[in-house]
Order: C-alpha cells, then sequence, then structure tokens
C-alpha cells in the first residue's frame, strides 16, 4: 500500500462509493466551476467599460499631451448599466508640496512702476525661505462627483498663515450631462490662459511673469460656478465660461450677493504628426472692482476691468519621446482695459486707459532628468492723469520687462532642484539681478500636470 500512486488510490477509493454520491459529488464540483466563470466575466466586463470611458476621453486630447494631461475622469458607465457606489471614507488622495528657496537679491526694491501689485505678486524675501506649501485632498465623491481640496500654507508680514486655494466639485461622466461637458463650481484656478489653472509648483520657472503677478497677483482663483464643453470635433476643440463673485484679483471686495464678474473662453489643439502638438486659446475675464486693493493698502482701484488674454503652447519630442528630448515653446499676452476711478490716498482720481503685457518662454529637455529655460516678459505702463502723476501708478515713460534664464534637475516625478537667474528692469534706472536655489518635493498622492 505504501508504493501506491494517488490515481490508484483514487481508483480504490471510487470503487467503494456509491454511483449516486459519485454524481453528486460531480455535480457539486461543476456548479462551483461555472460560478468562478460568471465571476471572472463580471470583473472583466467592468474593467473593460471602465477602459473604454477613459479611452473615449484620451482620444478627445492632443495625442501629444497625455504627459501633463490632467487625470483622467473615472468613465462613463454604459447606458442601462447601473453601478453600485462604494463607501470612499478610506480612498482620498492625499498629498503635501514642500517648497523651499534661497534668493538673493542686488536691489532693495523692486516697484513695478506703473501699476499696482497685490501680496502675491511681489518679488519675495530674500534669503532663505519656506515658500508657499500645499495640502492636496482629491477624491471621486461617487460614480457623478469629483471634489478636490488644496490649502496653501505661506508667510505673509511675519506670520504663518493658511490660504484656501481650491475648494470645488466638479461633475463627472455619470452625471447624466451631454458627452463633453462638465461642471465645476467652488473656488479653484480658473481657466484663463495657460498658467492661471496650474499650481505654481508646476511651473517651468521659480515665479511667475510680470503680466500674471500684475494684472492675476499670479492667479485668479475667485469664487464660482464653470462650465467646459470639448465638441465633438476630429481637432480638439473646447468652449467654456463662468460666473464669479467678485473678490479676487483683477476685481475685490464684492458688495452684492449676485455674481459680479464672468469669463468666456474658446481654445484649439491638435497634434503635428507624431511627435508635435499645439494648443491655442482665447479668454475674456469682465467685472466690476468694488474695491481693488494693491501696494500694501496704498493704492485701491473701483470700476469696471475688462481682462483679455490669447496663449499659445507648442510641444516638440525630436526623438518622438518626450521622456527623453522635448522642446516647449509658450506665450501669453495680456490686454487690461479699466474705466473707474483709483485713490491713492487724495481721494478718488478718474481713470479710463488700456495697457498691454506678455511674455515668451522657451525649455528644452536635453536628457531626461534635466532642462533648461529662457523666458522674457514686458508690461506697457500707462499714460496716468495729472492726479496720479509722481506716485507709484506713475511709470515715468518706462515699460517694465524682465529677463529669466534657468536650470532644473528632475530626480523623479516627486522631487525637482532649480537654479534660476533673473534680471528685472522695474522702474527707470533700476536693475536687479536675482538668483534663485529652489525645491520642490511631492510627498503622496500626485496627480499628473495639466497639458
Amino acid at each position: 500500500m505504501r508504493n501506491f500512486t494517488r490515481a490508484t488510490l483514487a481508483v480504490a477509493v471510487m470503487s467503494v462509493i456509491s454511483p449516486a454520491a459519485a454524481d453528486q459529488n460531480a455535480t457539486a464540483e461543476l456548479e462551483a466551476v461555472r460560478e468562478e466563470i460568471r465571476a471572472l466575466r463580471q470583473a472583466y466586463e467592468s474593467r473593460i467599460s471602465e477602459l473604454e470611458g477613459k479611452l473615449e476621453q484620451l482620444e478627445s486630447q492632443p495625442r501629444n499631451a497625455g504627459a501633463d494631461a490632467a487625470p483622467a475622469a473615472p468613465a462613463r458607465a454604459p447606458a442601462g448599466q447601473h453601478r453600485r457606489v462604494y463607501s470612499n471614507e478610506f480612498n482620498p488622495s492625499i498629498g503635501v508640496i514642500l517648497n523651499g528657496r534661497w534668493s538673493g537679491f542686488s536691489e532693495s526694491g523692486s516697484e513695478i512702476a506703473g501699476f499696482g501689485v497685490g501680496e502675491e505678486g511681489e518679488r519675495g524675501r530674500e534669503g532663505l525661505a519656506v515658500d508657499e506649501s500645499e495640502l492636496n485632498v482629491a477624491a471621486n465623491v461617487d460614480d457623478k462627483f469629483y471634489g478636490a481640496m488644496t490649502a496653501a500654507i505661506v508667510r505673509e508680514e511675519g506670520e504663518d498663515k493658511v490660504e484656501l486655494e481650491e475648494a470645488y466639485v466638479q461633475t463627472l461622466g455619470g452625471a447624466g450631462l451631454p458627452t463633453g461637458l462638465s461642471l465645476k463650481a467652488g473656488r479653484a484656478f480658473w481657466t484663463l490662459g495657460y498658467l492661471n489653472e496650474h499650481h505654481t509648483h508646476e511651473d517651468d520657472f521659480a515665479d511667475r511673469p510680470l503680466p500674471s503677478r500684475v494684472f492675476l497677483n499670479n492667479a485668479f482663483n475667485d469664487d464660482g460656478v464653470e462650465f467646459s464643453y470639448v465638441l465633438p470635433t476630429a481637432l480638439y476643440s473646447e468652449i467654456g465660461g463662468g460666473v464669479f463673485r467678485g473678490d479676487d484679483l483683477p476685481f475685490g471686495d464684492s458688495t452684492g450677493s449676485g455674481p459680479e464678474a464672468w469669463s468666456l473662453y474658446g481654445r484649439l489643439g491638435g497634434d503635428i504628426g507624431y511627435n508635435q502638438s499645439w494648443r491655442v486659446g482665447a479668454y475674456v475675464l469682465s467685472g466690476e472692482a468694488a474695491e481693488r486693493v494693491t501696494n500694501e493698502g496704498d493704492v485701491s482701484f473701483a470700476g469696471d476691468t475688462d481682462l483679455y488674454v490669447a496663449d499659445l503652447r507648442y510641444t516638440w519630442a525630436p526623438t518622438g519621446n518626450p521622456r527623453n528630448r522635448e522642446v516647449t515653446l509658450q506665450a501669453e499676452f495680456f490686454h487690461r482695459d479699466e474705466d473707474g476711478s483709483y485713490d491713492i490716498g487724495a481721494g478718488p482720481v478718474r481713470f479710463d486707459d488700456a495697457v498691454n503685457g506678455g511674455y515668451v518662454q522657451a525649455v528644452y529637455k536635453f536628457r531626461p532628468q534635466w532642462r533648461v529655460g529662457a523666458r522674457y516678459s514686458l508690461l506697457q505702463a500707462p499714460d496716468v492723469p495729472a492726479g496720479l502723476a509722481g506716485s507709484a501708478l506713475d511709470g515715468g515713460g518706462h515699460d517694465p520687462e524682465a529677463y529669466a534664464l534657468m536650470l532644473d534637475w528632475t530626480n523623479s516625478e516627486f522631487s525637482r532642484v532649480r537654479l534660476q537667474y533673473n534680471r528685472e528692469e522695474l522702474s527707470e534706472g533700476l536693475r536687479d539681478d536675482q538668483f534663485i536655489v529652489q525645491y520642490i518635493m511631492s510627498l503622496g498622492a500626485h496627480g499628473a500636470h495639466k497639458y
């Protein structure tokens, strides 16, 4: 008996089992196999539905935008299919952005002659400093909504402060809206040119160009509601717009219960062959500023403000693989038209004029972890009335301009170290040479950047 194989033993056992018992065991085993097959089929069908939804969304974007695109929204459930919604209390994406720098300036002052500048648009502190750090929390609320919040920890006037940068909800494919239509409500970096949608740690340079600093206090993130609609065309086409409370620059101190600002935009994009992509856009942001306070409270404006923006972005991967080598060209043009009154402490002074500004930059990734870039930005100072002559709003005929050169090393998608040199000529006869060393570190979940 010790030398019997398992097959021999099985034959011996089966010889003493009744035929009825053997049939019963075989039936139970077959039913177990069928149940396992049904479970596998349901799992694969669910996974295929999710992948089909993601494919539909990716096909509506430029081909080379994938590396920088925002995380795709969860797949839309096929018609007639009901998905069970599970609790999301244990699955939010939580991340922290650590941002620090050392800065050295050749000039003690950095006033931008001819313009009122908000707190975030100023040059910043010299020496070692913890720059704006962020806490990000995001998750799908259910199959119809996505939610995100970003809190920034900043140091202002010698104190550390927590500022709410974003807190919004956005519809997903399962919300029942027409294909391509999305709604976002709350506080967010709204669609206005290229940089405004992005957090500063995603930028290619350690600081923002002059037009963003002056016209938007770095970024416009008022409370409001915005819609976007990706058109069902072969060429990437998107239109959108929103209404806003009117509390954030270029507005300020909203006094009514209704929205006091609105926006509209449209943009196109596409691919050129297999290794180039492009996108252009046009935007308008209009509203009324009840009291826009700048220059640390010394300057205020009340009146109508219209801001027009045009942007262009082009990427080229010479080898066909943007992870190895890539050239990026980017530009934005701003036109601000104001009709109202400025007050510099001596009473309102009538002002009705328009100014222009813009920047252009190029970034070259010459190795997978190394990039070099250059940027030029310019502002056209306004002609001020006699009541503002000699004030901070009087540029004296000088148009502020700034040059920037940067070199950065990205060890992984979670860490970057940057060296940057700026030359800013913001007032007549003033040339400020700046050196900046910056680190950006990401802890925890970190979503892909937008195109």
